[in-house]
């Protein structure tokens, strides 16, 4: 069957924001699956902050995407065609697919997903890598205890409303950063977080010396730049910092801004600890087992921002992002199940 294959490949090292120049548009036809190879049908692709840190050249802890390439990005898609011999016309899977609709693959790094058992989109979010993020950074970097203050930046995103969730049931004080009185509403009403700092309209040191008065024990950073240095003048002794991201730093044109106040570090005997969740796939099978049972029980609430418009619709989607318009896991149905 003759398929065509629509796809964006890096065009450009973006300085600042991506562009559309940054971006070159394809269409080819779709590759026929040799021996032990399968064609999988992309159905829905996650946008992660972690892409923008992809595009450009330099060392990481994951090669750049090279110029040329298809944008690197991870998604869940149908089987539908295969001579490979663990996956079936007709599966569902997860991996990284790439901006296309139609990915080639040799069944490496992809996993069986049942949509009878979540939703698609939730295996991009609570059962996929956000989730995988959120659950081994707080459980394994952070180790919150019963009665601890825990504080997560991004508080409305992918990894940062499961964080909380979690925290919360492990028994901790949890309170949220977001921007905006929206998002800080659906980080207590809908995440159940105890309260929410508006970043966009209050005072950072202040709100967390009112919010945790008695310090704060783990920090999961999401943002970094001034959010992390305000949340440094507030440690406990010997709290966790867990460094996940750094939105407010990606799309800089200047030197990324370090933490200032890193003497709380010193004086308070706390730790910064680095997280990237590609360590831990040996163990991704342990965390979606713990939190389907949690969200089969409806002690986790999955929230994915589904946005239509297919493979075209990626350069102008990726972009709510970093203009911080999108609530929980942004996910691009590229098309129907």
């Amino acid at each position: 069957m003759s398929r065509s294959n629509s796809q964006y490949r890096l065009a450009a090292r973006p300085v600042g924001l991506p562009k559309p120049t940054d971006w070159e548009y394809a269409e080819e036809p779709a590759a026929e699956p040799g021996e032990g190879e399968l064609l999988i049908q992309t159905l829905y692709l996650s946008l992660d902050p972690a892409m923008r840190g992809w595009m450009n050249e330099g060392k990481s802890y994951i090669p750049p995407v090279g110029i040329g390439e298809v944008m690197r990005a991870g998604g869940v898609g149908r089987v539908v065609a295969s001579r490979h011999p663990r996956f079936a016309v007709g599966d569902h899977v997860s991996g990284a697919l790439g901006v296309q609709e139609y990915c080639l693959s040799d069944g490496r790094g992809l996993t069986k997903v049942d949509p009878a058992l979540a939703p698609l989109p939730v295996y991009l979010g609570v059962l996929g890598m956000p989730g995988m993020t959120a659950y081994f950074g707080l459980l394994d970097i952070g180790r919150p205890q019963p009665g601890q203050t825990v504080v997560v930046s991004g508080a409305a995103g992918a990894v940062g409303s499961v964080v909380g969730q979690i925290a919360k049931l492990h028994g901790c004080r949890v309170i949220g950063i977001a921007g905006g009185e929206r998002k800080c509403r659906l980080v207590v009403e809908e995440f159940g977080f105890d309260a929410c700092i508006d970043y966009k309209s209050q005072d950072v040191r202040t709100a967390l010396r009112e919010a945790a008065p008695d310090g704060v024990d783990v920090y999961f950073d999401n943002v970094g730049g001034d959010i992390l240095d305000a949340v440094l003048t507030r440690l406990a002794r010997g709290a966790r910092i867990v460094i996940c991201g750094a939105i407010s730093q990606y799309n800089a044109t200047e030197p990324v801004k370090g933490p200032a106040n890193y003497m709380s570090l010193l004086i308070n005997r706390a730790s910064m600890t680095g997280m990237v969740v590609f360590d831990y796939a040996d163990r991704y099978g342990e965390a979606a087992a713990e939190m389907s049972g949690w969200l089969a029980a409806g002690k986790l609430r999955s929230l994915e921002d589904v946005v239509e418009g297919g493979v075209k619709a990626f350069p102008e989607t990726l972009l709510r992002l970093f203009r911080g318009e999108n609530t929980g896991k942004l996910v691009l149905k590229v098309a129907d199940e």
